[in-house]
Formats: structure tokens, C-alpha cells, sequence
């Protein structure tokens, strides 16, 4: 039985974006685990711009180790990181290629010992690409979870993981990691939540919080 103000939070946010979905582009879970692995510390919108043109170039691991170092870093150098990344990306291919026939392992604990492959990437490729259950936490996911209190402040990214695969029914792992994505990235953003018109004001510490501030202001103001 999900805890009721879980069950409040969950069918609200799934109200507000009902057709929550993985926004990097993808054909394949090799194509998704090197669009996760460029995600980091960049916007999905920027990695669908650069592996437009990545995707129809570079089809298969070995197309990846195929060229050097150099032109692949020309390719992803809109990306933040990318000499890094370009780094992890042939390596992974590498990899793949040796140990695993050219193909993205479908279990998680073969996953994320693919080079640049943390436990929020594999998160995202098994849900998204072999329909396991998971909750990956990205920054929006974090920061929303402690927000509505499913988790602490102090929480580290891995128990803010744990509490939400505690509290949220494991059906519903997968698409409360993409609601929350959502709502974090379009509603309750990191500098400018739209506390005055949100649905989940009255669970909200910081919100409450917020929206005090703000009266408190407009009433000093117009004092």
C-alpha cells in the first residue's frame, strides 16, 4: 500500500504530464547509452543536436574506434566535456567489441562497468531500452524528491534512489522517473518554481516557504 501523500504526489504529477517519455533521441540501447553518457552535465536538448548528425555517421561500436581520437572530439565538441567523453565512448566501444560481441548488455552490473557508465546511466538504459524497472536520479529528479520531502536534504543521490524504489510502487518506477524529470525541468524548476500555480503547494515545505517569502515582499513593498 503506497503511503497516501506518495500516492497524492505520484497521481498529481502524473496528471500534469501524463506522456512523461525519454527526450534523447535514440534508434537502439547502444545509441541511448552514448546519448546518456553525453547527457551529463549537458542538456538533452543540446545531445539531440549534436547526435542528429553523430547517429548517421557512427552506427555500431566499431564505426566509433574506427576513426581517432581527435575527429570524434570534433564531433561532439559542442558538448560539454567532450574530449573527455570522446575518450569513454571509444573505450566503451572497445570494450563492447571484446567482451560482449558489439552489443549493450542488457543487466545492470554488466553496465556500469562500461566505461563512463555510472548507476544513473545504466539506470536509464535498462529502463528505457530493456524495460527493467529503475529510477535513475539526474539533478531535476533530486532536486524535486527533496523538495516534496520524499527524501532528505542531506540525501545523497543514491538514497534519494533507494527511498523513491522504497516508496514508489516498482510498476511504476519507470514513469515516475520521467514525471519527475518533467516536472522538475518544466514546473519546478531549480530557480524559478512555479510555486503560485502548483498543484503540490500544500506538500510542499519549500514552496510554502517561497510563497511566504514572496508575500512578506509584495506587502513591504506596497507598505
Amino acid at each position: 500500500m503506497t503511503n497516501p501523500k506518495v500516492r497524492h504526489i505520484l497521481d498529481t504529477i502524473a496528471g500534469m504530464y501524463p506522456d512523461a517519455h525519454c527526450e534523447l533521441n535514440h534508434r537502439s540501447a547502444f545509441e541511448l547509452t552514448i546519448a546518456v553518457l553525453l547527457s551529463a552535465q549537458c542538456t538533452d536538448a543540446t545531445v539531440n543536436k549534436v547526435t542528429q548528425d553523430l547517429f548517421q555517421k557512427y552506427h555500431a561500436p566499431a564505426d566509433y574506434v574506427a576513426v581517432s581520437r581527435e575527429e570524434l572530439e570534433q564531433d561532439i565538441r559542442r558538448i560539454g566535456l567532450y574530449r573527455n567523453k570522446a575518450k569513454h565512448i571509444q573505450n566503451l566501444c572497445h570494450l563492447l567489441l571484446e567482451q560482449y560481441g558489439g552489443e549493450i548488455p542488457s543487466a545492470h552490473d554488466e553496465l556500469v562497468k562500461l566505461p563512463g557508465v555510472g548507476r544513473k546511466t545504466a539506470n536509464v538504459v535498462v529502463s528505457n531500452a530493456f524495460d527493467v524497472p529503475a529510477i535513475a536520479v539526474d539533478t531535476h529528479v533530486e532536486r524535486v524528491s527533496k523538495r516534496l520531502s520524499l527524501a532528505a536534504e542531506t540525501d545523497s543521490v543514491l538514497e534519494v534512489e533507494k527511498k523513491l524504489m522504497k516508496k514508489v510502487p516498482k510498476e511504476e518506477w519507470t514513469i515516475t522517473h520521467h514525471r519527475l524529470i518533467f516536472f522538475g525541468r518544466y514546473h519546478c524548476k531549480a530557480q524559478s518554481p512555479n510555486c503560485q500555480v502548483c498543484p503540490l503547494l500544500d506538500v510542499c515545505k519549500e514552496g510554502k516557504k517561497r510563497m511566504k517569502t514572496s508575500t512578506v515582499r509584495r506587502s513591504r513593498k506596497s507598505g
